[in-house]
């Protein structure tokens, strides 16, 4: 058995453009390839969001929808 064994593969980050709530007390954020409408709110809190950049990990969404 390997318990003690751990993943080798390299984690791929790549800058990510994001949407990000502008609640002072709320810390979501969504990618903007998985956001539901052009310009969404929080599902949190509600508030609006607005536009930034994260250094994530690469992935894709194939449920895609262009806005």
């Amino acid at each position: 058995m390997t318990f003690g064994r751990r993943n080798t593969e390299e984690i791929k980050l790549e800058e990510t453009k994001v949407w990000v709530c502008t609640s002072p007390v709320c810390k979501c954020w969504i990618r903007d390839n998985f956001k539901s409408s052009a310009e969404p709110l929080c599902p949190i809190c509600n508030s609006e969001m607005t536009v930034a950049t994260k250094e994530l990990q690469a992935i894709s969404n194939h449920n895609n929808k262009a806005y």
